[in-house]
């Protein structure tokens, strides 16, 4: 007997091959680099209103950085766009790209 898989099986695959679990899907907001601490691992940001952190208008701020190497090669004045999360009572950017 061999098995043969279902057409629900095969969808749920290729589903996957699109749609990668894990893939950052997440929404990325506008903001320009004031200020860098690579040492401490905090950057200052700019930026428009953050909705998902109750931030409901454009402010500047100190980020904690989720990794060091997120500030590598950035710049003060440097526009990007980036994504952050509330941890352990600290805002933390989690993602971070040069604006295009």
């Amino acid at each position: 007997m061999s098995y043969r898989p279902s057409f629900i099986t095969l969808l749920v695959i290729g589903l996957m091959t699109i749609f990668p679990v894990g893939s950052h899907a997440a929404q990325l907001y506008h903001g320009e680099i004031r200020a860098l601490d690579p040492n401490q691992g905090k950057v200052t940001l700019k930026h428009e209103p953050l909705p998902k952190l109750g931030m409901d208008d454009g402010m500047t701020m100190v980020y904690r950085v989720a990794d060091p190497l997120l500030l590598k090669h950035r710049s003060v004045g440097e526009r990007v766009l980036f994504d952050a999360e509330k941890e352990n009572g600290h805002f933390v950017v989690t993602h971070m790209e040069k604006a295009k």
